[in-house]
């Protein structure tokens, strides 16, 4: 088995809170009084686009919240949206361990939109501790679709059997291993400390 060099996280749901996920959607709903069937009906309509950087927040919010008239505005929306975004602490003192040790490229593979995404970059120092962010929104491919592994692997010159993929959705998985990367479904910081050091990697 070859050596891991390279470790590539998912950030939604491992590192921090999911950005803008089902129940933070009908949280915003709850919030701010809207028809939560149509809302979602909307955000599925776009979502590709959206998560893929080919639609930004703006005009995402005025297909899927301000197509008429609101008694609140774009920006406490979105002021709404941002402060849902919480850290995992846990987790980012593992990924700070690993990324200080200097024994290993630790990159970001994730499905999220641009304003979002910079947003948490920023708000939670992500720069820190990855090297380089293989977010949806910057490449304009989504997990699981096994382009966005490839890409990664491209551009980091890394052998895939020298990688490992942490993410906590088994279908996001899948694109990875078809490319024979080595991969961890995130559950718990406990369970992730084990299965990283089954398999080699130093903490």
């Amino acid at each position: 088995m070859a050596e891991i060099t390279t470790l590539f996280w998912d950030v939604g749901g491992v590192i921090l809170t999911n950005g803008w996920d089902l129940n933070i959607r009908r949280r915003a709903a709850e919030h701010f009084n809207l028809d939560w069937e149509e809302l979602q009906e909307r955000h599925e309509q776009v979502l590709a686009d959206f998560e893929a950087g080919r639609l930004n927040l703006a005009d995402y919010l005025n297909r899927t919240v301000f197509y008429r008239a609101r008694s609140f505005t774009p920006t406490e929306f979105e002021a709404f949206m941002f402060a849902q975004s919480q850290p995992h602490p846990e987790t980012i003192a593992i990924v700070e361990a690993l990324a200080g040790s200097g024994k290993y490229l630790v990159g970001a593979i994730n499905n999220e939109s641009l304003e979002l995404n910079l947003h948490r970059i920023e708000r939670f120092g992500l720069r820190r501790y990855f090297t380089v962010f293989f977010s949806s929104c910057f490449v304009g491919i989504r997990k699981p679709d096994v382009a966005i592994y490839r890409l990664a692997l491209n551009v980091t010159q890394r052998s895939p059997d020298a990688c490992l993929f942490i993410d906590d959705r088994e279908l996001n998985l899948e694109g990875a291993r078809l490319l024979n990367m080595l991969t961890i479904r995130y559950q718990s910081p406990a369970q992730l400390r084990e299965e990283l050091q089954r398999h080699g990697v130093a903490l």
